[in-house]
């Protein structure tokens, strides 16, 4: 889980380690899960459910990561894609 800062807003990026710097493509869609975003700390479950609870802007990949975002009602599972296989969801606070 990598959090930024900016402006005032918390972003917080959570994909699950073992899909870490993979790409998957399935039609048109592309879902790149690049290091350089994504890879922060690695946390427990507990963590980065109170992160994106606290988050402004979130972009959530896999399985684990899609269930915890599910789970404390930051994403509504009828709003998550599958790319690949992959699990994806964005959360954004308006």
């Amino acid at each position: 889980m990598k959090r930024y800062d900016t402006d005032g807003k918390l972003i917080v990026a959570v994909c699950d380690t073992d899909i870490l710097g993979k790409k998957f493509k399935e039609g048109k869609l592309v879902l790149k899960l690049e290091e350089s975003f994504y890879k922060g700390e690695e946390v427990c479950e507990n963590e980065v459910k109170e992160a994106l609870s606290c988050a402004n802007i979130a972009n959530i990949a896999g399985k684990r990561s899609i269930a915890c975002a599910v789970e404390c009602g930051c994403v509504d599972p009828d709003t998550v894609i599958f790319i690949d296989g992959i699990p994806h969801a964005q959360m954004v606070e308006i």
